[in-house]
């Protein structure tokens, strides 16, 4: 199936959880952070639009977490991820510009603590390409819920990363080609207009 290619006007680039407290859990966060720069410069390059989401909280976002939710009530006790701490700013290598869109979230996904899908649909955002750690949660969980709001979806499969290889494997093979086109950012410039489109294939 041949991958079908992007319009700009339309198109929004998801940048999620690339903050200092979050690629503390990678590896070597290095490789994925050079591979996003490089997607927000093309994207932006051809006018499509940017979108960062950030998990931070607030002291009322550490008092309104109730019981019941076992990791984010355990984020609420250590008092972790204060909004306000650098830990949780945009890594700097991909600092947000004038005209971006910037969200705080206060949950896993992207969309259910925050008001990005209005701001993306009032500038007639219909597609989504989305890079994030980690791959087992902010981007499963964008996805997933994305998929629902009927967003054409692509996931950058050289800027997503998770601490666990197996699962980052499993759902790039088997979950996220259900819901999304899975490419590569070389595979992205091709989609771009003057890219050459058409005969691009799946990232494997």
């Amino acid at each position: 199936m041949t991958v079908p290619p992007l319009d700009p006007r339309t198109t929004a680039l998801l940048v999620l959880d690339y903050q200092e407290a979050t690629l503390a859990a990678l590896p070597d966060p290095a490789e994925p952070l050079a591979r996003v720069a490089g997607a927000v410069a093309e994207l932006r390059a051809h006018g499509a639009a940017i979108a960062y989401v950030r998990v931070g909280f607030t002291e009322a976002d550490w008092a309104a977490i109730p019981p019941a939710n076992e990791t984010f009530a355990f984020l609420g006790r250590q008092r972790l991820l204060h909004h306000a701490d650098p830990a949780t700013a945009v890594h700097h290598r991909l600092a947000p510009e004038p005209g971006d869109i910037v969200v705080r979230k206060t949950r896993v996904g992207a969309l259910s603590t925050t008001d990005l899908d209005r701001r993306l649909r009032e500038r007639g955002i219909t597609t989504l390409v989305v890079a994030g750690v980690t791959t087992s949660g902010v981007v499963l969980s964008t996805v997933t819920d994305a998929a629902d709001r009927d967003y054409r979806l692509y996931v950058l499969s050289d800027a997503v990363a998770d601490p666990d290889p197996d699962v980052h494997r499993a759902l790039m093979t088997g979950v996220f080609p259900r819901l999304a086109h899975v490419i590569d950012t070389a595979g992205l410039r091709a989609l771009l207009p003057g890219g050459g489109a058409g005969s691009l294939e799946p990232a494997g």
